[in-house]
C-alpha cells in the first residue's frame, strides 16, 4: 500500500484480503476500513474513487488492515461505534453495542409511550459503554438515569459516552455490583447482562471470544447467573407499574420468563429481534 495507491484500488485489495481472512461482508468491511483510515464519507468515496490515498492515509489503512484481518473489529479499531443515531466511545473494556440490543430500546421507548417527557427514573445494570441509558436519555429529554457496572474502566468510558452525549446533568455513572447500595424507585430497570455459559465462550466468534471483555460475556454454568441476581432485586426497585426489561441470549427466553413469573412479575412476555430470535424479557412489577 502506497501514497499513490488510489481509492478504488485500495477497496478492491482490502475487501479480497479480508475475504481470505474470513470477514463477513467483506466488500462492506472494506468501505468501512477505507473511510475511517482515510478519514472519508461514503459520499466521497463514491465521488472521487481514482484519488490517491495519500501517505498518511495508506499507512494507517495499512495497520488498520492488519489488526482487522487478525479479528479484531472495526469499531474497536476506530475505538467508535453507533448505536440508536448516537456515536459512542467502544474500547477494549466495554461490550462492542450491537443492533440486536436496539431492541430493548425500542421496546422500553414503546412501554413508556406518552410519559417520554416526564420524570422518569431510569436504571440500566451493567452499564458497559452506556449505549443502552444514552439512547434511553436522549429520548426522554426529562429523565434521570444511573448506571452500574462492576468494571472500573467501563465506568470511565460510560462516563465519557454520557459527557460527549450531552447527558451528564442527567446521568450517573457508578462502579459497583449490580444493585448493591442503589435505592429506588426506578420507573425503568434495563439490562444487558453477560449471558454466555462460561464452556461456550471458547466457540464464540473471534470478534467476540478475542476483543469484547470476558466480565461482559461470562453467565456462568448455564449463562442465567445474572438474571438470578437482577430480577428478584428489581422487585424492590420498580415504581408501582415500573418495568423491568432484560436482554437474553438465543434460547433462554423461557427460562428468564419463567424466574419473572415466579417472583411475581405481571404481564410478563418476550420479545424477538429482527432476526426472529426472542432477545428480550419484558416484566411488569409485582403488584
Amino acid at each position: 500500500m502506497s501514497a499513490a495507491t488510489t481509492r478504488a484500488d485500495a477497496l478492491a485489495w482490502l475487501a479480497e484480503a479480508f475475504d481470505r481472512a474470513g470477514i463477513e461482508e467483506p466488500r462492506r468491511e472494506a468501505r468501512l476500513a477505507l473511510c475511517a483510515a482515510g478519514g472519508l464519507s461514503a459520499a466521497a468515496l463514491i465521488a472521487a474513487p481514482e484519488t490517491a490515498l495519500g501517505q498518511p492515509a495508506a499507512t494507517r489503512l495499512a495497520d488498520l488492515a492488519a489488526r482487522r484481518a487478525a479479528g479484531e473489529p472495526l469499531s474497536k479499531i476506530a475505538g467508535r461505534r453507533e448505536f440508536w443515531g448516537l456515536t459512542l466511545i467502544v474500547s477494549p473494556d466495554v461490550l462492542d453495542p450491537r443492533p440486536e440490543t436496539e431492541t430493548l430500546v425500542e421496546a422500553a421507548l414503546k412501554l413508556i409511550g406518552r410519559r417520554r417527557g416526564e420524570r422518569l427514573r431510569i436504571l440500566d445494570l451493567g452499564v458497559g459503554s452506556g449505549a443502552i441509558l444514552c439512547a434511553l436519555l436522549t429520548e426522554c429529554p426529562a429523565a434521570h438515569g444511573l448506571g452500574v457496572d462492576a468494571s472500573a474502566a467501563a465506568v470511565a468510558i460510560a462516563r465519557r459516552n454520557v459527557e460527549a452525549c450531552g447527558l451528564a446533568a442527567r446521568a450517573d455513572i457508578r462502579l459497583g455490583s449490580w444493585t448493591e447500595g442503589v435505592k429506588g424507585p426506578f420507573d425503568l430497570i434495563v439490562s444487558n447482562p453477560p449471558y454466555i455459559p462460561s464452556a461456550d465462550i471458547a466457540a464464540l466468534a473471534r470478534e467476540v471470544r478475542d476483543f469484547d471483555p470476558r466480565l461482559a460475556l461470562d453467565g456462568g454454568a448455564d449463562g442465567l447467573d445474572a438474571y438470578r441476581m437482577i430480577l428478584p432485586a428489581s422487585v424492590g426497585l420498580l415504581a408501582r407499574g415500573g418495568r423491568l426489561i432484560v436482554e437474553v441470549g438465543a434460547g433462554q427466553g423461557g427460562e428468564v420468563l419463567g424466574l419473572a413469573a415466579r417472583l411475581g412479575f405481571v404481564h410478563a412476555e418476550t420479545r424477538r429481534d429482527l432476526a426472529g430470535v426472542e432477545r428480550i424479557v419484558i416484566g411488569e412489577r409485582p403488584t
